[in-house]
């Protein structure tokens, strides 16, 4: 959303307020154009007299083809509002239908989830604390969305599972500057669009042209896959089962790849299996730091120089038939 105070979640400060610029709307939305002739849109944490999203939908409302527009936003203390807008006067942005709402806008209260049951497609900005509820209730309602959140979701148990069996996917950008309300920047290096909506990048075939090797891609000590470092060097004659960075999730085709699991919790994994005692005694021994001890889950490995390594949180993946 163009306001959303629950950004603070993210960063320490308790009381930052953040606005999503309408130029990173612009960049991401004008991938899904076609997705949008006839829809009714419904953007439902946005105050209409702040909210980029509003804007956007209303500038572009005729060039869209739109149905319908669809507003509302969250109030602590008071009754809220929805504001509606159906074409006619698209430049001007303060033209719409006003109706007040008898609860406070939140988008799980009974009114507010009656308009989302009337909306084609939702695209918002939603509080990041409430990232897993929320897309929950997209997924009850069987709803098309385009929505910001945090980089951290793909490994929530609730979100991965969705991630793993396309029933949503990243977006084409990230969102790296959001403006506070005394007109800085504020930037993070994590926040990502998420869709269900289906856009050309996600049928962008993966070029491999690296081959595999055992020195160079090292078997994992307690898992059946191999560890890949970087998303371009994932061997192009490897059919098993490959450790590869979570960013591989931005280039991922799945007519090229099946998703078997993710190494960060039991949850995630296809077979959760933990570090273990052996494994953990020789990391130390070598002088392993960090939180790591024998019963978390994650996979594990001794690079060619017999070093014990613990890789960040890895996707499992592995090439699909006759990929």
């Amino acid at each position: 959303m163009a306001k959303n105070t629950n950004l603070h979640k993210a960063k320490d400060a308790k009381n930052d307020e953040f606005y999503t610029q309408i130029s990173d709307i612009e960049k991401e939305l004008k991938h899904y154009k076609g997705h949008f002739k006839g829809a009714v849109v419904f953007c439902n944490c946005d105050d209409p007299e702040w909210s980029n999203f509003w804007k956007y939908f209303h500038l572009n409302f005729e060039f869209l083809g739109l149905k319908k527009l669809i507003t509302t936003h969250y109030e602590t203390e008071k009754p809220s509002y929805k504001m509606e807008y159906e074409g006619g006067n698209d430049a001007d942005c303060s033209v719409g239908t006003i109706t007040p709402l008898m609860q406070n806008g939140d988008f799980r209260s009974p009114e507010c989830v009656e308009l989302l049951k009337e909306a084609d497609i939702v695209v918002t900005n939603p509080p990041f604390s409430l990232f897993r509820e929320y897309v929950a209730q997209l997924m009850e309602y069987g709803k098309k969305f385009v929505v910001i959140g945090s980089m951290n979701a793909i490994t929530y148990k609730e979100i991965f599972p969705l991630l793993k069996n396309n029933h949503m996917w990243l977006g084409c950008n990230s969102v790296k500057e959001f403006v506070q309300p005394d007109g800085s920047i504020k930037k993070f290096g994590n926040i990502l669009w998420f869709t269900n909506l289906d856009i050309a990048k996600r049928h962008e075939e993966l070029d491999l042209i690296e081959k595999y090797s055992p020195e160079k891609y090292p078997k994992y000590d307690n898992y059946d896959a191999i560890n890949v470092d970087k998303v371009t060097d994932i061997p192009c004659d490897y059919d098993g089962v490959m450790g590869v960075p979570i960013t591989f999730l931005d280039k991922y085709n799945p007519e090229q790849f099946v998703i078997v699991g993710m190494s960060a919790t039991a949850d995630t994994m296809d077979i959760p299996v933990q570090l273990g005692e052996a494994f953990m005694a020789e990391y130390r021994k070598q002088g392993g730091t960090g939180h790591f001890s024998a019963n978390m889950y994650g996979v594990c490995y001794f690079d060619n120089n017999g070093k014990a390594k613990v890789p960040y949180g890895r996707i499992l993946v592995r090439k699909k038939a006759g990929a």
